[in-house]
């Protein structure tokens, strides 16, 4: 009776009540707390997947790759390579520009060269989803629909050209970044950041500035009125490596917008930011991403913190010109970089729907998934191809032409593969990143031009392609065609050793034919 009546009792009604409604508070807490723990491990795991396409081809399919391949094997070998070093000057300077440079110093012994930049190339994504949810995670303590979505980014116009260089380095940034948040008041964080402000400037100049507009914008946000000058003060620890850059150490000071078209340039690199396989593909993706954007703007879901720096971005590829320190598309970077972080600056703080968490990681896979299908399959007809220079010496002069419509979507992934002559058989190419006073690599003849953007011929669909008039042949052992449109005419006494659908080798008649090819012949 006495356990009834209080059970009964008005007081007692009130405790079960709040006990009941602790117990489901607590219930929803653990709820949410493994729904944010879920949303975080998704975000690492997707980052991995990012590198799905350097495990499934046996060699990335860059556009700029197999040249930058070239230029380490030169770098690591000459001075101790006779061919190397008759054919190629290498100068070595301390600039911002030698990410993989410096990683190849330390790799390249234990795996070779080829497998070393196979596994830089399979870092390069997976870091930068990782530092994608490193930000995400520092500033807000979970992982969204926004940062799953900057992941999108990750496969940038910038990463299938092959500009592994800068894309660590934005890698780097936003690790950096993360740091520079994380470490808000505590009075090593200037101390720590002056060394990691030259390391990620090392890597790329363009990442560092990058660095710059994102440690900007999140003190921006921290101001306490529009006339506090702290946050143009706040970023000082960073401006370090501007002091090598006036000392004039590896600084090229060629710049240019273009010689023609720059509005319809520039409005290029905005629609084509998400650039990959498919054009149609490739639109409506950065059509949603934008919509996306745009919602969190209406509903005021935008995180200044990085909001500020989205916009800046955005602003300066606008404004940057297209070259800059002699490397090109230094604005088209950007470009993808604004809507990275600009998606990274959505934060919907209200409960997302599975399912449209489930459309947003889907987005990415399938792109991934894409790029992935498309690189192994370049990569078996990559496989055909090198064979041809089993019939090329070690040591000779080969000459590339390389066939590229004038308009296509799709990077090509052999406009420099005939750099691989110079990885193989080291020899003398032209397709080959060696421009004095821009690239650390130069040729050592310097009667004639060898080296890119001569190994490119540039067609429309009618027109003929007429190899006698391919003037590096002239200085050439041997002539390596690469493209689907078939030649008219070779040089005269060329002679055809080896060919593919989409590729031949020639011996040009002046060649003396030292290989000793597996067949024989």
């Amino acid at each position: 009776m006495q356990e009834s009546a209080l059970t009964d009792s008005p007081e007692a009604g009130e405790g079960a009540e709040a006990s009941a409604s602790a117990v489901s508070g607590k219930v929803q807490d653990v709820w949410r707390a493994g729904r944010l723990d879920a949303l975080f491990w998704l975000g690492i795991a997707l980052s991995l997947l990012a590198s799905l396409p350097a495990l499934v081809a046996w060699t990335p399919q860059m556009t700029d790759y197999p040249s930058h391949l070239a230029g380490y094997k030169i770098m690591l070998d000459h001075g101790r390579d006779p061919f190397l070093t008759w054919y190629f000057l290498f100068h070595w300077e301390w600039t911002g520009n030698l990410g993989a440079e410096l990683l190849m110093v330390p790799l390249a012994p234990v795996f070779g060269v080829e497998m070393a930049g196979r596994i830089i190339v399979a870092l390069i994504p997976a870091l930068t989803g990782l530092s994608i949810v490193s930000v995400s995670w520092v500033l807000r303590r979970r992982v969204g629909l926004g940062p799953i979505l900057a992941l999108v980014a990750i496969w940038s116009p910038s990463l299938l050209m092959g500009f592994l260089n800068y894309s660590l380095s934005l890698a780097l940034a936003l690790f950096t970044f993360a740091l520079w948040v994380r470490m808000e008041g505590s009075p090593w964080r200037r101390l720590v950041m002056i060394p990691l402000g030259f390391v990620v400037w090392l890597c790329h100049v363009s990442g560092w500035g990058i660095l710059g507009v994102l440690v900007f914008g999140y003190e921006w946000t921290r101001r306490s009125g529009w006339r506090d000058w702290r946050p143009f003060l706040a970023p000082w620890p960073l401006i370090f490596p501007l002091l090598p850059m006036l000392a004039g150490m590896g600084a090229n000071s060629k710049v240019s917008y273009g010689r023609w078209g720059v509005l319809e340039y520039k409005w290029g690199i905005l629609y084509k930011a998400l650039r990959n396989q498919d054009q149609v593909f490739d639109i409506a993706t950065l059509c949603v991403l934008l919509l996306v954007v745009l919602a969190a703007l209406l509903v005021k879901r935008i995180d200044g913190r990085l909001g500020w720096a989205a916009l800046i971005l955005f602003g300066l590829t606008l404004a940057v010109p297209r070259q800059i320190f002699g490397g090109d598309y230094a604005d088209y970077r950007l470009s993808t970089a604004a809507l990275m972080i600009a998606l990274l600056a959505v934060d919907f703080r209200s409960r997302i729907p599975a399912w449209l968490l489930v459309a947003a990681s889907l987005i990415f896979v399938s792109r991934t998934a894409l790029t992935s299908w498309v690189w192994y399959r370049d990569a078996q007809t990559a496989r055909t191809m090198i064979a041809a220079l089993d019939y090329v010496p070690e040591g000779a002069r080969v000459a590339t032409a390389v066939a590229i419509p004038r308009r296509q979507w799709f990077f090509g992934p052999f406009e420099h593969f005939g750099s691989y002559a110079v990885v193989r058989s080291r020899a003398m190419e032209n397709s080959n990143f060696a421009l004095p006073d821009v690239h650390m690599l130069s040729m050592r003849e310097r009667r004639y031009r060898f080296a890119d953007p001569t190994q490119r011929i540039l067609f429309s669909p009618n027109q003929r392609i007429d190899l006698r008039k391919f003037k590096p042949a002239r200085h050439a052992d041997y002539l390596w065609y690469i493209g689907d449109a078939h030649p008219v005419a070779l040089p005269d006494g060329a002679k055809i050793i080896y060919s593919t659908p989409n590729s031949f080798l020639a011996r040009m008649p002046s060649a003396v034919d030292l290989a000793n090819p597996a067949d024989g012949s």
